[in-house]
């Protein structure tokens, strides 16, 4: 079962800055090598900040009026994440994913009558593991003053007050996301926890997998001489009956009993091996489509220069032109920026398909990747495949997924 997963974090003034650049992608190099620089326009925001950080923070105090005696130490801002596992988002799919995340961002614009002008940045990220949430918000309590005025005063320690704020915070949230039909667990504490997501290299070295091939090339199946008790009888007395029933022929039943352990256990190994190669297979064909992608999208933006800088030539040259030739010019200036516009276009229909092709790819392999890991030894191949496709009502070929899905939404408008 997945969890409804919420973090909170508060910050200083000196910290703030440092969670922008993370969170808008505005690092050079990024430290985190979680993070998949080929799907960050996959990336949204459900409230984007136009400045950064703490000139937000300065333009939203003054423009509201907001209360409270800061230090340089203070905490002006609080930095909720929001997710769950990535099996969940596998299973409800890019729309409830979406409709997930529009949750909870609602439900922080309505918790402790917040609102949602204290909200400064809230963006999604689907280029770093699973996908979730980072919003932040100024802690603002509506309060009075000395005189009995009502005022937004900036005071985490009252936001948060109480030694039980966070498990309340757990609870209303789990309550909240379950009343919208999410089946999830309520989240546990990050102290109780320590999940990790594992890639392919790391799943390998988890499952000694290299030893495990290695054992599969030297293993032998044959089965080990044992006596013969029959002829053992010839040359037994009667006396000696009982050392063959108590002792020869229990042997004799063991050995091949371990021989059949033998089998199983060659069969299983077996079947890992495959289910690793297979998914370094898929994750080959995943990095070839990746850079497949990119030189489209550098191609793009090489009409796109292409096109700006003949536009700048365009403009220059209308800039020097008599008077006289102005209406003829404005006239091929038309026909030629209607010639790349419809070009770019073209392109840009075509590319967007092929993001849309590679983002289910993308979906399709890390359910089979996850499916497969949680089937683990269960049935043939061929088998895990059919029975991933008819459990998750999911295509291992992304083309066939789509076209399905398209073919279902005509379906849904005919009805």
């Amino acid at each position: 079962m997945s969890y409804a997963i919420i973090r909170n974090e508060k910050l200083t003034r000196a910290e703030i800055n440092g969670k922008g650049t993370h969170n808008d992608r505005k690092a050079k190099n990024h430290s985190n090598k979680d993070i998949d620089p080929s799907r960050t326009h996959l990336n949204y925001y459900i409230k984007k900040n136009e400045l950064t950080y703490t000139k937000e923070f300065d333009k939203h105090m003054k423009e509201n009026n907001l209360q409270g005696h800061l230090r340089s130490n203070s905490i002006i801002m609080c930095q909720m994440i929001f997710t769950s596992d990535q099996a969940f988002f596998d299973k409800i799919g890019a729309k409830e994913t979406k409709r997930y995340f529009d949750e909870c961002y609602k439900f922080i614009c309505h918790y402790k009558n917040l609102g949602e002008k204290n909200i400064i940045s809230a963006v999604v990220h689907l280029d770093e593991g699973a996908p979730h949430m980072h919003l932040m918000f100024v802690p603002v309590v509506h309060t009075k003053n000395k005189d009995g005025k009502e005022i937004d005063k900036i005071c985490a320690r009252d936001f948060w007050k109480g030694r039980d704020s966070y498990r309340k915070l757990q609870d209303a949230y789990f309550n909240h996301v379950k009343s919208k039909g999410f089946d999830l667990e309520r989240g546990t504490f990050v102290e109780d926890t320590d999940r990790k997501h594992y890639t392919i290299e790391e799943y390998k070295k988890i499952t000694n997998y290299d030893n495990t091939k290695k054992i599969l090339n030297e293993i032998k199946l044959e089965l080990p001489e044992v006596p013969n008790i029959t002829d053992i009888s010839k040359f037994s007395l009667k006396r000696d009956e009982k050392i063959l029933e108590e002792i020869i022929k229990p042997k004799d039943e063991l050995i091949k009993e371990l021989y059949k352990d033998n089998l199983s256990l060659h069969k299983e190994l077996s079947k890992q091996s495959k289910m690793v190669d297979d998914a370094e297979k898929y994750q080959k064909e995943r990095n070839s489509i990746i850079v497949d992608n990119k030189k489209l999208n550098d191609k793009v933006k090489g009409l796109e220069s292409e096109y700006k800088r003949k536009s700048n030539n365009l403009d220059f040259e209308y800039n020097n032109r008599k008077v006289e030739l102005e209406q003829e010019f404005q006239d091929k200036e038309f026909s030629i920026e209607y010639k790349y516009k419809s070009k770019i276009r073209s392109l840009e229909k075509e590319n967007n398909y092929l993001h849309k092709i590679i983002d289910k790819f993308y979906e399709t392999i890390d359910k089979f990747i996850d499916w497969v890991c949680h089937k683990f030894g269960i049935g043939e191949s061929k088998e895990l495949v059919k029975n991933f496709q008819e459990e998750t009502h999911t295509f291992i070929d992304p083309v066939k997924q789509i076209e399905n899905e398209e073919r279902e939404k005509e379906w849904d408008l005919e009805r």
